[in-house]
């Protein structure tokens, strides 16, 4: 992909993510005031940090919410960032860090749930929905995951491939999955099946990832790749948080996000800077 198609394509995101911000500031006026009345068809938010929280803090669907914008404007804000600083730098795994900042503007999608409750349209959307948003998540581990590959010596030239590669993956592993229609988190997060496989999936390419950045440090001979691996892990904790955790404490995760992300991208800039 040439630069000038990469900057295109960069905009493109940027005016993308900008709509699902406008979308969920939108919406707030009219779903913030029904979460007082959610109280059926949820159940609490389960996982390792979930399960440690659950028991200092109770459920809380405004920060739920807050969780959703800070997601809609860190896309926003972290796409105009890289376009920014990356106009005029050829870094190849710039693309893939924006496609996994992309993907946090999916996360508007959650507004379905409360929305569904307000206005009971049919629940074949909420399973499309449900489809969407777990791809946009997995497609934004993936592409952590390419950026690993290819920052370990992944020839340049095959980027589309290699794009093309993640979302038939993305797809394939998540068109498939069962999703419960009926019920849902609290963290207004769909309630999907085979969720110990998929997080297990994820653990294992961000993780591959994080191994392909400290890996590049020999092979391209930077130190600067090993804080790259060091600040994307730090940024899919926060991820984490932000995602699936139901109360105000969930909220810092938008910290680590964005501060890990920051970190990533700026030691790769330093990298490519006088190329």
């Amino acid at each position: 992909m040439t630069l000038s198609a990469r900057n295109t394509f960069f905009k493109v995101n940027i005016l993308f993510c900008a709509i699902s911000t406008l979308v969920i500031a939108a919406s707030s006026f009219l779903i913030v005031p029904s979460y007082s009345t959610i109280e059926e068809n949820t159940r609490r938010s389960t996982g390792f940090f979930q399960g440690l929280l659950n028991q200092l803090f109770e459920s809380n669907y405004y920060a739920v919410h807050t969780s959703m914008v800070m997601a809609a404007i860190f896309s926003l804000v972290g796409m105009y960032l890289i376009y920014s600083f990356f106009e005029q730098t050829p870094a190849p795994e710039i693309l893939y860090f924006a496609l996994f900042v992309n993907s946090f503007s999916f996360e508007t999608i959650r507004l379905i749930m409360p929305m569904y409750l307000l206005y009971n349209f049919p629940s074949l959307y909420l399973l499309i929905a449900g489809h969407i948003l777990l791809f946009a998540r997995t497609f934004g581990v993936f592409a952590l995951f390419s950026a690993g590959i290819c920052a370990a010596g992944l020839e340049v030239q095959r980027t589309r491939t290699v794009v093309t590669i993640t979302i038939v993956a993305a797809l394939a592993l998540t068109m498939k999955v069962p999703i419960d229609t009926q019920y849902w988190s609290t963290s207004l997060n769909f309630i999907f099946g085979y969720s110990y496989i998929l997080k297990i999936i994820e653990i294992i390419s961000v993780l591959i990832a994080v191994i392909s950045f400290f890996i590049s440090v020999n092979i391209r001979g930077s130190k600067e790749y090993r804080h790259i691996g060091i600040g994307l892990l730090t940024a899919v904790v926060g991820r984490y948080l932000l995602f699936y955790t139901d109360n105000w404490a969930g909220v810092c995760g938008i910290f680590l996000l964005s501060f890990g992300t920051w970190y990533a991208c700026s030691k790769l800039h330093k990298i490519y800077l006088w190329l």
